[in-house]
């Protein structure tokens, strides 16, 4: 039980480090690595068995779980459009101004705002997907799985920051 909980520990670790310092630019002032595609569904992948194995589910708790790993996927396939989105628009902007385009300077403030309200409101409903799906798992998890089950949750998401008790 130990070992599977800690190579879930360690492989959510790894995969949260990873993006981690994918985020940081190098001090050279270059743009630094950025996750691919693959690279996404890799770490979503890992991030997904580890939680798994970390809750050593029973068979009846097993049932609960496809509804519960498609909304995690749903949720990373959402993220990673939004980045492509955003890396696209970024290109086309830089595109713009080495042409002198002067007219295409991106949105002003206002579009900005209700872009960002846009964004959160997609991300709002992702994340009640989640948690609708989530529940019948959670439910169903004894004391010990949903302490893991929260812990792993957070270890995996967001490069790892959440890996420290709060309060």
């Amino acid at each position: 039980m130990m070992k599977t909980v800690l190579a879930a520990t360690v492989a959510l670790s790894l995969t949260g480090a990873s993006l981690a310092l994918a985020q940081q630019a190098p001090a050279s002032g270059g743009t630094g690595w950025r996750p691919s595609i693959e690279d996404v569904e890799a770490f979503t992948d890992a991030r997904i068995a580890g939680l798994k194995a970390g809750l050593k589910l029973n068979a009846e708790q097993e049932k609960n779980w496809p509804a519960f790993e498609a909304a995690m996927r749903d949720l990373a396939k959402d993220r990673a459009d939004r980045m492509k989105a955003r890396m696209e628009r970024m290109a086309a902007l830089r595109e713009a101004r080495r042409g002198g385009d002067n007219a295409q300077s991106g949105p002003d403030a206002i579009a900005r705002l209700r872009q960002n309200a846009d964004a959160m409101t997609t991300r709002a409903a992702s994340l009640k997907k989640l948690a609708d799906a989530a529940e019948p798992l959670y439910k169903s998890l004894d004391e010990g799985q949903k302490h893991r089950f929260g812990m792993l949750l957070r270890m995996g998401g967001r490069g790892g920051q959440h890996w420290h008790r709060r309060g």
